[in-house]
């Protein structure tokens, strides 16, 4: 790799890096171009050398996400040694915690426009965390189709994390935490866990 290689994979990283700490402090309404490159220290135009539009910057960044969601799904699961339950109650709890803590940056993971772009091959980062989904969904029940129950209880997941972000399920459901929530969504899912 060349020196102007290297510089240039350097700012790319940079303008990643600023991106999700903004994402993360400021939310998705401030990723813009320009606050980037402000925030980058280089000028307004920079990012477009390395990121024609801005929808492959802010693709670079929700990549950026998956690969930490992934590490914290696989962190949770552990060794595998642990029951389908088990690893996709911890599956769950890990992917619900992300989505709370990390608020800005799940935001702008789960955009249409930007799954729908194909830049930077974001949707080929988000279905290994569904295709761990439909191993232990299929592991758990193999009498079932676990890639329609997979799904069902990843959009069921992803409804809890919206509507308890936006404050609406603790108010309707009366709940302070978020645990119930996950257990019921496994429930209706997956059947009742044996022996409770």
């Amino acid at each position: 790799m060349t020196e102007s290689d290297e510089s240039s994979k350097a700012l790319r990283d940079r303008l990643v890096d600023v991106g999700a700490r903004l994402v993360a402090v400021e939310g998705v309404q401030a990723l813009t171009l320009r606050e980037i490159a402000r925030r980058a220290g280089v000028s307004h135009g920079a990012p477009r050398r390395h990121f024609p539009t801005h929808l492959e910057l802010l693709s670079a960044i929700a990549r950026r996400g998956f690969a930490e969601l992934g590490e914290r799904t696989t962190a949770a699961i552990g060794d595998g040694t642990a029951s389908p339950r088990a690893q996709l109650t911890a599956l769950g709890r890990a992917y619900l915690e992300f989505s709370t803590t990390e608020r800005g940056m799940y935001e702008l993971m789960f955009r249409h426009d930007l799954l729908a772009s194909g830049h930077m091959g974001l949707r080929d980062t988000s279905l290994p965390l569904f295709g761990v989904f439909v191993d232990l969904v299929g592991r758990a029940h193999p009498d079932r189709d676990a890639r329609v129950t997979a799904g069902a209880l990843w959009a069921n997941l992803h409804g809890i994390a919206q509507l308890w972000s936006w404050g609406s399920l603790r108010l309707a459901a009366g709940a302070d935490d978020i645990a119930p929530l996950l257990r019921a969504a496994l429930d209706a899912h997956l059947g009742p866990e044996e022996g409770r």
